[in-house]
């Protein structure tokens, strides 16, 4: 939980703090440093992070890495760090590159503290890959993407099983990659591929064209169609309340009701908030089909807040003590983040047993 608290703070505040973050020093006291602490290193104790860690390369005398993580009593992790709106790429790995061959290390991570690459040696041992296996981004991560990056925490560390994963994650990776552009722009090859099975003319540039936005739509429909039953199956899973406020609900299932994905990343957002303060099987979706509601103990008289998401535009609805809705915009969902206090808030107006003293954190 530290670590998923620490990453959505970060992540929350990075946008208004990017301008603030333009140097390498700068990045690397208000990003990398919070995050290696969450994972259980001390920063400031030389015995597990070592900072400008020297190992000398042939004729490359006094060249430093930013960071070495000590495990075992070894350099086992090496870290680079480049400001954060550096544009990432493997030529600034090079001194990793060479470290890397000529240190006990086994991980090797590039960072501009927003994207973080991490590279082994499953091509050539000894000597680090030029294509990462894990990438993990601040500013656009998932459950699945935390649960990746806790399997370098201290406390669970264990090199057998990372490597293990490291082949698996790093195809699943760059399939990922290539299936989201082929979605976003059909290559010619899968256009042809797909429509030479439900088309008996013969395909020309005109008809690559002509079905290359058909075979865009097809591929959105599907996967908003299959992420959304997903997602309602794992939401009625997580608990019971919220099993019965989709089941119970007088108008049925075919009652137009649409729960988008966003929508339940939104709730998830906010269970994640209230996390530290109720248990979360206290906080209820009940989507309607003007807006998405988030509940205390399924009750209507307690709305925590509101996600109107299904306009072009986005509003987070937050109620006061007498329980009149103000609709805040927003751009991105991880400004939900923003409205803790008042989220947290609401919740105690109805149970007043609820700690508020820890809804925000200063900065």
């Amino acid at each position: 939980m530290e670590l998923f608290d620490t990453l959505t703070r970060l992540s929350s505040r990075l946008e208004s703090q990017r301008e603030l973050l333009g140097t390498e020093e700068a990045t690397k006291n208000a990003v990398i440093m919070p995050i290696i602490n969450a994972l259980g290193y001390n920063v400031f104790d030389p015995t597990e992070v070592i900072p400008e860690f020297t190992a000398d390369v042939g004729v490359k005398k006094g060249e430093k890495v930013d960071y070495a993580i000590v495990i075992g009593g070894e350099p086992t992790i090496l870290l680079e760090c480049k400001g954060i709106n550096t544009k990432l790429d493997f030529k600034h790995a090079s001194q990793l590159y060479r470290y890397f061959g000529v240190t006990a290390a086994r991980f090797a991570v590039l960072t501009n503290g927003q994207h973080f690459w991490f590279y082994t040696d499953l091509d050539s041992p000894n000597k680090m890959d030029t294509k990462a296996f894990f990438k993990f981004d601040l500013d656009d991560f998932d459950a699945r993407d935390v649960a990746e990056l806790s399997k370098f925490a201290k406390s669970v560390f264990n090199l057998e099983n990372i490597l293990a994963n490291a082949t698996e994650l790093k195809f699943t990776q760059q399939l990922s990659a290539v299936l989201a552009a082929e979605v976003e722009s059909p290559s010619d090859d899968l256009v042809r591929h797909l429509t030479s099975q439900i088309y008996e003319g013969r395909f020309t540039a005109g008809v690559c064209e002509q079905f290359r936005p058909l075979v865009k739509s097809a591929f959105r429909d599907l996967i908003n169609e299959r992420l959304s039953n997903r997602l309602k199956s794992a939401l009625q899973g997580v608990d019971a309340e919220a099993e019965r406020s989709e089941t119970s609900d007088p108008a049925g299932p075919d009652d137009g009701i649409d729960t988008t994905a966003e929508e339940v990343e939104g709730f998830h957002i906010v269970r994640a908030i209230l996390a530290k303060h109720i248990p979360i099987k206290r906080v209820v979706m009940r989507d309607t089909k003007s807006y998405c509601g988030v509940l205390l103990d399924d009750n209507n008289r307690k709305p925590i807040c509101r996600l109107h998401f299904n306009g072009s535009k986005k509003y987070l609805g937050m109620f006061d003590a007498d329980k009149n809705e103000t609709r805040n915009p927003i751009d991105r969902l991880e400004e939900i983040y923003g409205f803790e206090e008042q989220i947290v808030a609401s919740v105690h107006r109805y149970d007043g047993n609820v700690d508020v003293s820890t809804a925000a954190e200063p900065g």
